[in-house]
């Protein structure tokens, strides 16, 4: 006669992971598309001024920005309280905005260049002599559309 011999279990049987490259993708693409990156790390303190008028820029890749106001408080120690300029990622002095609007433009198509916006996005506590000087040296290079950010005024604010 034929023996016949049980076999023994191996415990429980293993997790089927073949959907699991799926979930990992479209986790991957959830966070791609909702994840907005910061094009430039504010080294500036900015507390913007309100506005009564305000309106919302249509074609934003259009739109460099300038940011002017005093250093944040951890590089106040090396940059000093005094309202500083920032273009891009770094601090920079009023000639060095020539470079900057030249670089801005070369990022763009020559059609598009006409319709470029310059954002100054100026602390409220800013003398007004800096930006009149910005707005000096944006003019000799012909960048003349300028705007200002602020922030929209809620009912009975005081100003």
């Amino acid at each position: 006669m034929a023996k016949f011999h049980k076999q023994k279990s191996e415990g429980a049987p293993g997790i089927n992971t073949a959907s699991l490259p799926d979930i990992v993708f479209m986790l991957l693409f959830f966070f791609m598309v909702t994840t907005t990156i910061r094009k430039a790390s504010l080294k500036v303190q900015l507390v913007l001024p309100f506005a009564s008028e305000i309106q919302k820029i249509e074609k934003k890749s259009l739109v460099s920005y300038i940011y002017v106001g005093p250093p944040i408080k951890s590089l106040q120690s090396l940059y000093g309280t005094e309202p500083r300029i920032q273009l891009n990622d770094a601090f920079a002095k009023l000639d060095d905005l020539r470079e900057f609007v030249i670089k801005e433009r070369q990022k763009h198509d020559e059609k598009e260049v006409p319709m470029m916006t310059w954002s100054l996005k100026v602390d409220k506590d800013t003398k007004m002599g800096v930006v009149t000087d910005i707005k000096q040296k944006m003019r000799d290079m012909n960048a003349l559309k300028i705007m200002y950010s602020a922030k929209k005024a809620t009912g009975t604010a005081s100003f």
